[in-house]
């Protein structure tokens, strides 16, 4: 009977009023934020929700100032029984603890960061689209807070989480250009943690790109300019044959928990899955590239072009692509039974 019960609460599911089918990867401000907050040498403190709103900063903010912060991303989904799902947090919790000391900064416990994705997407559940329609993003933000003239590691730390539901990040084809003049990352820097400065040196590079036509940009290694490294957003790899090719993510290339996944389904299916450099020409020949990332999931590429190369690639339903693409939203939404471990229940 209790069961019963259980799935009767379930079918009086309340929903925000939102277009669910005209989602992209934009901003809709949902109910509640979690906020907790740490001084220096201490550990976090027990956090709270607090209405989704501005927050206030001094101007000298190490954050401001400096870009002393990191974030996370990752998803909660709605099963066809309107329970709903979280896909791997402890990755992210744990690439938060890595990325904090890279930075300098005390990190929530992975439980803390846990508890407080799963207490944001409670807060938000009328957010969390219908079964297949989309999914809450949860964004969790690590920063300075507190004033800090002085080049120097702040004294006061925010870890803050919203939400936002979102649907695809990309909805048309995936047509890439190499940039072989700027780089996203050097050895020795932070492009394998998940900084907020990463990003925005790359945004001319990508501005540039998308005024002539193409979808994202695909960056070289800065030691040689010859090896393929990492997406503006989304990890790489290539297939040819029954190999499956990704470079190594040695502390330039961002470890995406998508793209850890990946590798996982894919060897359960019998393919050799290759972590290395990659050169730029062996792109030439492969019968298929593909991005993964926690925004765009999996992706085919459909072009890529390199000093006005142009190599077109296998897309669509029959590709190993959407045959990875199934199995792991399949396991997200609880469709397909997660033989992994993978996903959390919260509701």
């Amino acid at each position: 009977m209790g069961s019963i019960e259980h799935h009767v609460e379930r079918e009086k599911a309340e929903y925000a009023n939102v277009n669910w089918d005209e989602l992209g990867f934009a901003l809709t401000k949902t109910d509640y934020m979690y906020v907790m907050n740490c001084s220096e040498d201490e550990k976090f403190s027990q956090g709270t929700l607090t209405p989704f709103g501005s927050i206030q900063l001094c101007p000298s903010s190490g954050i401001l100032n400096y870009g002393q912060g990191l974030f996370e991303g990752l998803k909660a989904y709605r099963k066809e029984d309107e329970g709903i799902l979280l896909f791997r947090p402890q990755e992210n919790a744990m690439r938060m603890k890595m990325g904090a000391d890279r930075m300098c900064m005390p990190s929530p416990t992975v439980e803390q960061f846990i508890d407080a994705v799963k207490k944001t997407v409670l807060a938000n559940k009328r957010w969390v689209p219908p079964h297949g329609r989309g999914a809450l993003y949860i964004r969790p933000l690590l920063m300075g807070t507190s004033p800090n003239l002085g080049v120097k590691p702040a004294s006061e730390y925010t870890f803050l989480a919203y939400a936002s539901p979102v649907g695809n990040y990309n909805k048309g084809d995936m047509k890439l250009i190499v940039e072989d003049k700027v780089y996203r990352a050097i050895p020795g820097g932070t492009g394998g943690v998940k900084a907020v400065t990463n990003y925005s040196p790359i945004y001319k590079t990508l501005t540039q790109a998308k005024a002539k036509g193409f979808s994202e940009v695909i960056f070289l290694d800065a030691l040689t300019g010859r090896n393929i490294e990492e997406g503006s957003a989304f990890n790489i790899f290539l297939l040819k044959g029954n190999v499956i090719s990704t470079p190594t993510a040695h502390g330039t290339i961002l470890p995406g928990i998508t793209r850890k996944s990946i590798i996982e389904i894919a060897l359960t299916f019998g393919y050799q899955v290759e972590e290395r450099a990659i050169p730029i020409e062996e792109m030439f020949d492969a019968e298929e590239v593909f991005c993964t990332g926690t925004a765009m999931v999996v992706k085919s590429v459909a072009s890529i072009t390199y000093r006005h190369k142009r190599i077109e690639y296998k897309k669509g339903t029959e590709t190993v692509a959407q045959k990875l693409h199934a199995t792991l939203t399949g396991i997200q939404t609880g469709v397909i039974e997660d033989k992994m471990g993978w996903t959390i229940e919260i509701d």
